[in-house]
């Protein structure tokens, strides 16, 4: 049996390497603006002590609501300032895929910190509603203002990245654009209408729509961690395409998940003819890994055996006891 990680082969073997790149698959490497989040770290500072002091001098829940989802912005943007910088580091003997998890732990922390701070908000939207108290909405026009520009600034900066812990920072920061534009709107209907429960109704929509968007990075953090199979990677359309390359006899123990967001790796076995040789196997596994490059792929570990020696289950591992087949 021999084995082909997809990456990282050994030049005594052979000299294939893929000369094109798609996105970020198969580049383990990480280009994190760091730098970014730091700027957004200090002028999030910025716009809680604006809210804080807005909120408290115009006596606005929205507004102090706004602040409370700030301050856990400056949690998640420094927790993921600090996974960036870590993920930078090489593997070693004890982390052999690096430090690329720690920003999917750092996106799960965030969303979940999410998900507690609109229930807080949401209560206290619930006693405001019982107990209406007089808003002054010029203090909510300044302070909501400044929030939104730099808010807008920010999240509109880093949207387009796809990493998992840099998406659920920015999520942080267009949330909070949202709720400072929806805190604005609710000034304005205070000033033209005296309707002061505006203020308390906004918190609870700031809420639910922060709520939302904190569940789908739930969901996903949850299943890169679970191992799951990658939302953009088709199970089945791999198995046939691996099958399908001339020379490959059956394909069983297919494993495919991410590293972290964007790094996707696969490990299988596959059954040759006993006979072939291994300058001809080798050709079959570089082929297999272009077609899975391909395919969003870039990690890949292929274990190769003798088809005289059958193996019973199907792609996915059997989950029994017992199990004949020894894993290496």
């Amino acid at each position: 049996m021999s084995s082909v990680h997809g990456q990282t082969h050994n030049p005594a073997n052979h000299s294939h390497h893929h000369d094109h790149h798609h996105g970020d698959h198969g580049v383990f490497h990480t280009h994190a603006p760091a730098g970014r989040l730091r700027t957004a770290f200090w002028l999030t500072v910025l716009i809680l002590l604006v809210e804080v002091g807005g909120g408290l001098l115009s006596h606005s829940l929205a507004l102090l609501s706004d602040a409370g989802h700030v301050l856990t912005d400056l949690a998640a943007i420094g927790l993921s300032w600090f996974a960036l910088r870590q993920a930078e580091k090489p593997s070693n003997r004890q982390m052999t895929f690096g430090y690329y998890r720690s920003g999917i732990l750092a996106a799960l922390v965030n969303a979940i910190a999410l998900l507690f701070i609109t229930l807080w908000i949401l209560y206290e939207a619930y006693n405001r509603f019982l107990h209406p108290a007089p808003v002054a909405a010029k203090w909510m026009f300044v302070s909501a203002g400044i929030g939104l520009c730099i808010n807008l600034y920010l999240g509109l900066g880093m949207r387009h990245e796809s990493d998992l812990n840099i998406k659920s920072a920015v999520l942080h920061m267009l949330g909070d654009a949202a709720a400072s534009a929806g805190v604005i709107v609710g000034g304005i209907v205070i000033v033209l209408t005296g309707w002061s429960v505006v203020d308390p109704a906004l918190s609870a929509l700031i809420a639910l729509f922060i709520s939302y968007g904190a569940w789908q990075i739930v969901k996903q953090t949850s299943g890169i961690l679970m191992e799951g199979t990658p939302k953009d990677v088709d199970f089945g359309k791999v198995v046939e395409t691996l099958k399908a390359i001339p020379g490959v006899h059956d394909l069983h123990d297919v494993h495919i998940w991410s590293i972290t967001s964007g790094k996707n790796a696969l490990s299988c076995h596959i059954t040759l003819d006993g006979d072939m040789t291994i300058r001809d196997s080798q050709q079959i596994l570089r082929e297999m890994e272009h077609r899975l490059i391909h395919m969003g792929i870039g990690h890949v570990t292929i274990q190769t055996e003798d088809d005289e020696h059958p193996h019973e289950d199907s792609e996915l591992c059997a989950a029994v006891e017992g199990h004949p087949h020894a894993h290496s």
